[in-house]
Order: structure tokens, then C-alpha cells, then sequence
């Protein structure tokens, strides 16, 4: 994972209560809730290219029987 690098943002009053309204719905911090807004806005226009790798593994636990 790339390091996390500290960047201020001059954001209107307005639409930082928006989003903090909206990381607590979805029980995000507000620093999380605004860079998964800007990642999803990013891979949605192309500019990046976003991979998940999702593992999930299946164990025998002997049903059926």
C-alpha cells in the first residue's frame, strides 16, 4: 500500500458538514469519506485504474452429513 501523504484542503463550510454527514452515515471518518469520494470519481472517469483482490476461501465443515 502506497504511503498516506498529508495534503490541506481549503474546503466550503457547506460542503465539509455535507460530508461529514455523509461519513457518518456510512460510519467513515471524514478523511476517509472524502478520498473514497475522490477514488471513486477517479476510477469512474478513467483516470485510474483501481484493482481489488477479493479471496475467499471455502472450508469442509462436514455438512451434509
Amino acid at each position: 500500500m502506497a504511503p498516506k501523504k498529508a495534503y490541506p484542503l481549503r474546503i466550503n463550510a457547506d460542503v465539509l458538514a455535507a460530508m461529514q454527514r455523509w461519513a457518518d452515515d456510512e460510519l467513515r471518518s471524514l478523511n476517509a469519506q472524502i478520498e473514497y469520494v475522490l477514488r471513486d470519481v477517479l476510477v469512474k472517469s478513467g483516470r485510474v485504474k483501481l484493482t481489488q483482490k477479493v479471496i475467499t476461501e471455502v472450508k469442509d465443515e462436514g455438512l451434509g452429513d
